[in-house]
């Protein structure tokens, strides 16, 4: 006898048409009714254009009927926006009150760290005016697929679901010159009206600053934690304690802090140039009430894969130390709550 279980295994390996993720990933399975030897399967139409679901009909179609025990296979679609079938189980805002440190480096770390780990993953770029995730993971020029009932992200080489504005622009250079107000309902279309699916983690790549955009994702998203990245400068360092306060006065747990740029080992040496001045690391662990996660050196290697868009090629100690500590801080996090 054909069960509702059997079915769900048949329907794994069913991609969907511009998202490259299976029905079961994207959550678009809503209803399946087994009667005797009929089945009746409902699916989501979220972010699916009309030739995606005549595609979806007919394969899931042909791929049930194929089970024995079955005899007759109905495929319908009922409408439904994005919000109410995604279902992401922790969303991770990394953060910084201060420009130009690497929070899109970091969390682009992050989520290649989660990924190897066997985790669906995405990033939600909501540095709408000064974007680069598509950049760092070699997406210039790709354009996600969309319908009326929504947006399909694009996925990485090594499958991190991905949406920034930078997607969706003609050109990747072009200015985004909007008003706050515009930004903000902007951020908040990515989490509504984008299909992410089943995800085990989101990660938020926030723009600078304590603001409209940043306060929009830790008002309106239900963010789990965040991860605050810092440079060792005291300039830095000082304004970077603006945004651990902001966590904390909204009672958001921080996972974690890292400090980028932290030194440079000239090649052929051992010795660690502190190039912006002394660690911080500490002073900023405490500051936040959370560990260290790691110490980012300027790596030579790591930008060079940034700027030629193959940031998941990266490896390293530090890069490895990195993904066990996060990995172990939201362990830690998870068992606390």
């Amino acid at each position: 006898m054909v069960t509702e279980q059997k079915i769900k295994e048949s329907l794994e390996d069913i991609l969907v048409p511009g998202a490259m993720r299976s029905l079961l990933k994207l959550n678009l399975v809503r209803q399946i009714i087994v009667t005797d030897q009929k089945v009746d399967i409902t699916l989501a139409s979220s972010g699916l254009d009309s030739n995606a679901e005549d595609y979806l009909k007919s394969k899931v179609s042909d791929t049930v009927r194929h089970l024995a025990g079955v005899s007759q296979a109905n495929v319908n679609f009922i409408p439904s926006a994005p919000k109410e079938v995604n279902d992401v189980g922790n969303v991770v805002a990394v953060m910084s009150g201060k420009g130009g440190v690497g929070k899109s480096l970091v969390a682009a770390l992050l989520s290649i760290a989660l990924a190897r780990q066997g985790k669906d993953v995405g990033i939600l770029d909501a540095d709408i005016t000064g974007p680069s995730i598509p950049k760092i993971f070699g997406l210039s020029g790709t354009r996600p697929h969309s319908s009326e009932s929504g947006i399909l992200p694009v996925l990485s080489k090594s499958g991190i679901n991905i949406m920034s504005i930078n997607l969706l622009l003609e050109h990747e250079d072009d200015a985004v010159i909007w008003r706050g107000p515009i930004i903000s309902r902007v951020i908040q279309q990515f989490w509504e009206d984008v299909l992410w699916g089943k995800l085990d983690y989101l990660i938020v790549d926030l723009p600078p600053g304590t603001a409209d955009a940043p306060l929009t994702v830790l008002q309106t998203i239900p963010t789990s934690g965040v991860v605050i990245v810092f440079s060792p400068q005291e300039l830095a360092a000082m304004v970077v304690k603006k945004a651990v306060r902001m966590a904390k006065q909204m009672r958001i747990p921080i996972f974690g802090v890292v400090e980028n740029m932290s030194y440079f080992i000239p090649p052929g040496s051992k010795k660690k140039l502190e190039l912006f001045g002394k660690s911080r690391s500490q002073e900023m662990s405490d500051a936040a009430g959370a560990p260290l996660l790691a110490q980012i050196p300027i790596d030579p290697e790591l930008a060079k894969l940034c700027d030629e868009g193959k940031i998941e090629r990266y490896s390293s100690e530090i890069f490895e130390s990195l993904s066990r500590n996060f990995i172990q801080a939201l362990s830690i996090k998870a068992k606390q709550t």
